[in-house]
């Protein structure tokens, strides 16, 4: 009966609402023109495909033909896919947040004409909304001081940069006020504080680079308590693989069914790295079977990596992944030891006589107190799961989100490289390799920009600086670990476009939005790390390791001026700002392992085996390289060694073994 503006979008979560009552138009100059010439408040709706939340409040108020003709006469109302237009997503955010003391999708917000914002939420029910609705619709007719006002406090608060200013004071000891900050740990379940629960793979990471480089026994227990639970748990998909993207409980029991790539990709680098530390196989069976997932249910045919799963399908959060009492046992069978270690339970674990499959312990442990030998039983459950997992493909699939991120793809690839690094497996490799040509055919444009979505063969929108940032990291994470020097340039290239077109040279600090792209109320910038890294974080690393390889002391300066800047947050809460506090660390302990000669493949491999805090790999195979950390240290006849810090190598070793442990 409907067809709004929204059906000649791309993105799966705004063609979800073309066909509303509601006149929906994308976020653009159309729309806000029109709230100009008609005098109307913009109401500005984000979300994404996979929120369970933004489907109830469609189908509640969107979809409804009353509550849309409010919203229609009162109104201009904006539809914003929160994954395609982060930037605006940010602003509306902040407002909300600064109105309300908390934010999420969906994120609702009413706006003046010119963007600046009055007032918002995040979810509202049918009732709920009406009155907001000619709540707003009569202050835009009788009160319009007020709404300015509001309008002006508002949009002073977002433009304020969040960026901390140098306060002068000595490199702090990161490791110290790690170990202060444990009261955030949860030593019973792992991870961080009560529910609802993250993963938080960047605060993962940290405490286990620290721990490994201190050798600090409870901080590493804690990583590995957490990786152990979140594996065993409900938020990890036993069937197929792939995690959720949080539980709603403490111990990772039932999750929010939606699956997004940038987890999984991060996670698969963080089990891949302490896969390095332990040579566990529980977290070599995670990082192949979150692989399999990704290969199988978000892998483009190009080879892109597609961005989400909705938590719901048929109508149901969750349908697609439960599983009742008798279907088990006619798949399964009388299987006692596959009942008592998932906890089904005959009328079912979680709602509606359904069951999550959930371990409160590793299959490993499980066997040991039941006296079975611990590979038999890992097979048995295998199969079992095997057979789950091919009744499951006969289920109607929750909802694909196909667009392809060049953010969360370079997340992707990054996390192939570390599995590569861990596990040496081809696959992962060419699965890496394989997208970023894609992206770098696609998304990247002659003058070294870059495009943020692809979808169909069409790259849009201009990129953000997480895009850039994190595409920057994959393409030094690839040369790390192939020695071709094309990444190298291309990361170098990119690199220089960034600071350009991000990097304020005045306030020195990169915003989320180019210099170039489309001005909104306020500019932002981002360095607190979160579900996904702090993009200003992602590029002071960058900017470090591509001065490692190329010796550019611009590089350094800008990268060091940063993280002095965050000195103090990093401190005061290191894991909140997990990245700063892991750069602040490293500062002086940064080396680089250079590897020379017709081996220098085979030993990359040895030595990538190990994790190695601060380190960065450079090497050449056959023959002199321009880059100024390997010129003059090919050898013909010889494979060498070196080991680097501070532009000064010791005298190069011909085994991989004779490298210092760092």
């Amino acid at each position: 009966m409907h067809t709004n503006a929204l059906i000649n979008e791309t993105s799966p979560y705004l063609l979800q609402h073309a066909h509303n009552p509601v006149d929906w138009y994308p976020w653009g100059d159309e729309a806000l023109q029109k709230a100009k010439e008609e005098d109307k408040l913009l109401l500005i709706s984000v979300g994404y495909s996979a929120c369970h939340w933004c489907h109830v409040m469609e189908h509640e108020s969107f979809e409804n033909e009353a509550v849309a003709a409010i919203m229609n006469e009162h109104f201009i109302c904006i539809k914003v896919d929160r994954e395609e237009r982060p930037d605006v997503d940010k602003i509306y955010m902040e407002a909300v947040q600064m109105l309300t003391g908390r934010g999420g999708w969906p994120l609702n917000c009413f706006a003046l004409p010119d963007g600046r914002p009055v007032w918002g939420g995040t979810y509202f029910s049918k009732q709920q909304w009406i009155q907001v609705l000619q709540h707003l619709a009569e202050l835009n007719q009788n009160g319009q001081d007020k709404l300015q006002q509001q309008a002006e406090a508002l949009t002073q608060g977002i433009q304020q940069l969040e960026m901390p200013l140098a306060e002068a004071m000595d490199t702090p000891d990161i490791y110290q006020a790690l170990v202060d900050s444990r009261s955030r740990f949860d030593t019973h379940h792992g991870g961080f504080g009560a529910a609802p629960k993250f993963p938080m793979p960047v605060s993962l990471h940290l405490i286990h680079q620290l721990g490994s480089n201190k050798q600090d026994k409870e901080l590493l227990d804690f990583v590995h308590l957490t990786l152990e639970r979140m594996a065993s748990g409900g938020i990890y998909d036993q069937v197929g693989g792939g995690f959720a993207r949080y539980s709603v409980d403490e111990r990772w029991f039932a999750p929010h069914f939606e699956k997004m790539l940038y987890d999984n990709a991060q996670l698969i680098s963080l089990y891949s790295n302490a896969y390095k530390t332990t040579q566990n196989k529980l977290y070599k069976r995670i990082v192949d079977e979150t692989i399999q997932f990704v290969e199988r249910e978000l892998t483009a045919p190009e080879g892109l990596f597609y961005s989400a799963l909705d938590a719901d399908s048929e109508g149901e959060e969750g349908q697609f992944y439960v599983w009742k009492f008798q279907e088990l046992k006619d798949i399964v069978g009388d299987d006692e030891h596959f009942f008592r270690y998932f906890n089904i339970e005959a009328y079912g674990n979680w709602e509606k006589g359904n069951n999550i499959l959930h371990g409160d312990i590793t299959r490993e442990v499980y066997a040991t107190n039941n006296q079975l030998p611990a590979d038999d039983f890992d097979k048995q459950m295998t199969a079992s799961l095997q057979k789950l997992l091919e009744v499951r493909e006969g289920r109607v699939r929750p909802g694909l989100d196909d667009k392809a991120l060049t953010a969360w793809n370079a997340l992707m690839i990054k996390g192939f490289c570390e599995a590569y690094q861990a596990f040496g497996e081809p696959r992962y490799l060419s699965l890496a390799e394989k997208a970023m040509h894609y992206l770098m055919q696609h998304a990247k444009q002659e003058n070294g920009s870059l495009l943020r979505t692809t979808k169909n063969g069409i790259s849009k929108i201009d990129a953000f600086l997480d895009d850039y940032a994190f595409m920057i990291d994959a393409l030094i994470s690839l040369y790390e670990v192939t020695f071709n020097e094309s990444y190298l340039d291309e990361a170098n290239v990119i690199t220089r476009y960034t600071i350009e077109h991000f990097f304020n040279t005045t306030a020195q600090v990169f915003y989320y939005t180019s210099k170039s792209g489309e001005q909104l109320i306020a500019r932002k910038t981002d360095v607190q790390d979160n579900v996904i890294p702090s993009s200003v974080g992602a590029m002071a690393n960058n900017l470090i390791r591509l001065h490692q390889l190329y010796h550019i002391p611009k590089y350094e300066t800008v990268a060091n001026q940063l993280i002095q800047k965050m000195y103090k947050l990093a401190s005061e809460h290191p894991t909140y700002y997990a990245q700063w506090a892991l750069l602040t660390h490293l500062q002086n302990q940064r080396q680089e392992i250079v590897i020379a000669g017709k081996d220098a493949e085979k030993f990359r491999g040895e030595l990538q085996k190990q994790l190695r805090p601060g380190v960065i790999y450079a090497g050449s195979l056959d023959g002199e390289s321009e880059l100024e950390l390997l010129k003059n240290r090919y050898k013909e006849g010889v494979t060498l060694i070196y080991q680097c810090q501070n532009k000064t190598c010791e005298l190069p070793v011909e085994k991989p073994e004779d490298i210092q442990t760092l």
